[in-house]
């Protein structure tokens, strides 16, 4: 503690003149006893916390909590309850007064001055002051840090929400009234993780090998679109300590739904069909490989058995639809190329809008049944894909096709092009 202050003391003396007549007042504010006093005296202005309000808004003045994390559950979600006992409290309140918390930091023997008040040590009591009733008193300011403050608030520059938690949200009783305040511990731990992520020589040799294309043995972290939110301008102080001690920089992950990148669709040319371009899709041959690892399992026909395999049937037949949705999207025509071999039916189906400028095609679309041949051919395929380890045969593909008939017939009420 004597070390704390003599830091503190030199480094204010080295900005005065040798002669500068403040130099004895400061020396006599910077003895053991007065400087101590002074800082019992000035603890009641700051307030050691987890949550703070002033992040919200900086001119709000409300309540401001300090929680254990560990006494907090979690449920598996990403919230201050997963700090457990690392983590560092935050504090708030007057900024002239934060060398108090400096102060209380100091750590001895791994434990700081301020877990030693909580913890009334005798040690600690004896160091402060030979008189016990004044260390005492000394002690038990120190300890106000973590205690709420009387009477919560919240303020109107605060954010608020109201909360259902009853049945009619036509009745106001049914809503708790919510003040959300920034988790600022949970919120320096992300900031000190993502800055080692970032910065970190194990980082740094880690991209420097990639780079390189050599071997690393580790890796590392990158956090695209990453944000970074000012508080306090060039005052972080005035928020909070641990905001001044990043400067006053927040970050902000992306909370982004991702960027839609659809791969060229390329017009099914030079093959007779379709079907085995489907069955490369990814999806696809995971549903295949699932349908027929439950097949081989041989499960009993009972009905949890044919509500599995038919939930296999639904989402190969919505991939199916999202494949020739996708063709529809080329400019049509493109089934009148020489090189295009499809079978007749399958052109109809998938060259869905060359019936525009062509009404021959447009005839044949009409009149003709081709969709039941698209059935057929696509029982076809399925059953060529189960054979490989599957006695499938007529039973299976007359099911495969009145399946697929009663899901497309479905879909088409609300997707006519289906």
């Amino acid at each position: 503690m004597e070390q704390f202050l003599s830091e503190r003391l030199q480094g204010k003396l080295e900005k005065l003149a040798d002669d500068d007549p403040k130099r004895e007042a400061l020396q006599a504010q910077f003895q053991f006893e007065a400087w101590v006093s002074s800082a019992a005296k000035r603890a009641s202005q700051i307030q050691l916390v987890t949550h703070s309000l002033k992040p919200i808004h900086p001119d709000a003045k409300g309540t401001n909590l300090y929680v254990e994390p560990s006494e907090l559950g979690h449920a598996g979600l990403v919230s201050s309850g997963v700090l457990g006992d690392a983590f560092q409290g935050d504090v708030v309140g007057n900024a002239a007064a934060l060398d108090v918390y400096k102060f209380l930091k100091v750590e001895h023997d791994g434990k700081s001055i301020l877990e030693r008040v909580l913890e009334g040590n005798a040690e600690l009591a004896s160091a402060l002051s030979d008189n016990t009733e004044q260390a005492q008193a000394w002690m038990d300011a120190f300890a106000g840090l973590v205690q709420p403050r009387e009477g919560a608030a919240s303020h109107t520059k605060a954010k608020q929400m109201y909360w259902l938690v009853g049945d009619d949200p036509a009745r106001d009783d049914h809503f708790h009234l919510l003040a959300p305040l920034y988790a600022t511990s949970l919120a320096h731990r992300v900031f000190l993780t993502i800055n080692e992520d970032r910065f970190s020589e194990a980082a740094k040799e880690a991209r420097k090998a990639r780079r390189d294309k050599k071997p690393c043995d580790w890796g590392y972290r990158d956090y695209p679109n990453l944000a970074v939110q000012k508080m306090g301008g060039t005052k972080p102080q005035n928020i909070s300590q641990l905001n001044s001690e990043r400067g006053g920089n927040n970050y902000l992950l992306a909370s982004l739904p991702p960027v839609w990148e659809s791969p060229e669709v390329r017009e099914p040319l030079r093959s007779d069909s379709v079907f085995p371009r489907f069955g490369r899709r990814k999806e696809v041959r995971w549903l295949v490989s699932g349908l027929r690892r439950f097949l081989e399992e041989g499960p009993d026909p009972v009905v949890a058995t044919r509500n599995r395999r038919d939930a296999y049937m639904d989402a190969l037949i919505d991939e199916l639809v999202l494949f020739a949705s996708e063709l529809h999207v080329l400019e049509p025509g493109w089934s009148a190329k020489s090189e295009c071999r499809l079978h007749e039916a399958e052109a109809l189906w998938l060259d869905l809008y060359r019936g525009e400028s062509d009404e021959a095609f447009e005839a044949r679309r009409e009149s003709e049944d081709w969709p039941a041949e698209v059935r057929h051919r696509f029982a076809n395929w399925l059953n060529r894909e189960l054979h490989r380890r599957l006695p499938v045969g007529d039973a299976e593909h007359q099911y495969w096709t009145a399946y697929t008939k009663k899901k497309l017939d479905a879909l088409q009420e609300v997707l006519p092009h289906v």
